[in-house]
């Protein structure tokens, strides 16, 4: 989070490197490191390289977790925000609605990993074309990320700047100003 990509890299590599040896190739903590790896390579563009490690991650908690666990969820979450990024919008969605489904499922509708969820698949739609089915998903998000966090989170400010950001791509200014004015209310404070 400091922006020292190269260095998080380094230590990533090294942590997984022992927990290969120490723990083996299929333990779950194991597993993690693959995954926080991938997040980083991701992060300084190696899409490829991710989407790789991500594919391994998320193929290696369904076998050992089942489909419905949450690192499960998280991993299939991971790989297909780098779908996205890597322009795969198609399978992307496919990825984030099962796992939204599932998370729901397990999880219930409120909890912060369904409302990433939530986000993620609008920002997808979004991608696609399909604004009104975004502004849908957004303003669940936003709705849920009030409840359970309030109104100053940081997940909640997104929340509310990608609902104005639809709001005003689909001409419903008002609705959008309104946001904004909000927002900035809430940043100001």
């Amino acid at each position: 989070t400091q922006g020292d990509l190269a260095g998080a890299r380094m230590l990533q590599e090294q942590v997984l490197e022992v927990r290969r040896r120490v723990l083996g190739d299929e333990h779950p903590d194991t597993i993690v490191s693959m995954g926080n790896l991938a997040e980083t390579l991701r992060d300084q563009g190696d899409l490829g390289g991710a989407r790789t490690i991500q594919e391994r991650v998320f193929d290696a908690f369904r076998r050992i977790l089942g489909d419905e666990h949450p690192y499960t969820l998280t991993s299939m979450n991971n790989l297909a925000l780098t779908l996205q990024r890597q322009g795969d919008l198609a399978t992307a969605c496919a990825l984030q609605e099962r796992s939204l489904e599932a998370r729901r499922r397990v999880l219930g509708d409120e909890h912060l990993d369904t409302l990433f969820s939530i986000n993620n698949l609008a920002a997808t739609l979004w991608g696609q074309g399909d604004l009104a089915g975004a502004r849908q998903l957004f303003e669940q998000a936003l709705d849920a990320r009030r409840r359970v966090l309030g109104n100053e989170h940081t997940d909640t400010l997104t929340s509310m700047n990608n609902l104005a950001i639809a709001f005003r791509a689909l001409g419903d200014i008002p609705a959008a100003q309104s946001l904004e004015d909000e927002l900035a209310r809430l940043r100001a404070s």
